[in-house]
């Protein structure tokens, strides 16, 4: 088997607050193979983003090891990890936001090279047409100010400004979130089409579940700063395993609701703070499983049915369809453009 591209092992990040120690990773562990996608979901605030970051090198790791092609880049400084930020690029969730509204496109996509010294002027201008052209982006389009562009072109040109560098990562953080449902459905198939041609790996970061679905070799599921089950995307939609799984694909839109499994179509209860987590299974206060031992007994990731659930009770047969609930993967790729 070959070395993963990327490898998290026992990711912490904690943050001291006035009101105490937040815990917002507690121990996320998975791998990203080359030309793969990894989809992370989970509920807002389960610590998605900050693993993205601590990731990216945005936030100093708690504790944990991120190691990219092998090489150890957790603990660098940031000298050191300069030339391992051009193997991992981001794209945000809010492409106004993302991009400075007193640039042109032209310079958005370029300032990566000038970052980095890559390249003359010549060279980085011809580099800026290749990646616009790339991302479905017209050339005349260089000398404009993001705020002449539409939300799906601005998120276009904060790909290409992603691509231009050559990652072997790119970590999508709700990067179709705050798109139109036609213009996501573009976006999503753009990237697949950029992962076929180049071979980037995505950590693709979403609480939209069918588009994670249409998105993803293989998908985490998070809650509470911990993954809960990991797998291939199929297994995951189509048999889940943890209660939490089943609940989120219960509970999302669905084209036959009659379908689901009412024992698991709500969550009751909110999501706990990060300051104070449940001890045991942090999922114990809102599962319909829950026995006494979730109380006291964190469960640990094992492989059950294909997959690596953190449940005790994962090994009993789950009976439901709610994967087969939700939007098809053909359906998604038919939304017209």
């Amino acid at each position: 088997m070959n070395a993963p591209l990327l490898d998290v092992v026992g990711l912490k990040q904690t943050f001291e607050t006035r009101s105490g120690k937040a815990y917002a990773v507690d121990g996320v562990s998975f791998s990203i193979g080359k030309g793969e996608t990894l989809g992370l979901v989970g509920e807002s605030g389960c610590g998605k983003s900050t693993v993205a970051r601590s990731i990216a090198g945005l936030l100093p790791v708690t504790s944990g090891s991120v190691r990219l092609s092998g090489v150890e880049i957790s603990q660098l400084s940031r000298a050191e990890l300069k030339p391992y930020r051009r193997q991992i690029q981001m794209v945000f969730q809010n492409p106004s936001s993302a991009l400075n509204p007193r640039l042109t496109v032209g310079r958005l996509i370029e300032e990566p090279r000038i970052v980095h010294s890559l390249g003359n002027r010549a060279e980085r201008k011809e580099a800026v047409f290749k990646f616009m052209e790339m991302v479905g982006l017209r050339r005349d389009l260089a000398d404009r100010l993001p705020h002449e562009l539409s939300g799906g072109q601005r998120q276009r040109v904060c790909i290409a400004r992603a691509l231009i560098l050559s990652p072997s990562l790119i970590i999508c953080d709700e990067a179709v979130s705050a798109l139109d449902v036609s213009v996501q459905a573009q976006v999503v198939n753009l990237l697949r089409d950029l992962q076929e041609e180049l071979g980037v790996s995505y950590l693709f970061i979403s609480h939209g579940l069918t588009v994670t679905r249409h998105m993803s070799h293989r998908t985490a599921v998070m809650y509470l700063g911990r993954i809960v089950e990991e797998g291939a995307t199929a297994a995951i939609f189509d048999r889940p395993r943890h209660p939490y799984t089943r609940a989120l694909l219960a509970a999302a839109p669905s084209l036959d609701p009659g379908a689901r499994d009412k024992q698991f179509a709500m969550i009751e209860g909110e999501l706990p703070s990060p300051l104070a987590p449940p001890s045991g299974c942090h999922f114990h206060t809102r599962c319909p499983l829950a026995a006494a031992r979730c109380r006291t007994e964190a469960p640990t990731l094992r492989r059950v049915g294909g997959q690596n659930v953190a449940c005790h009770f994962a090994d009993q047969e789950p009976d439901n369809n709610f994967g087969r609930s939700l939007l098809p993967v053909e359906a998604a790729k038919q939304i017209s453009m």
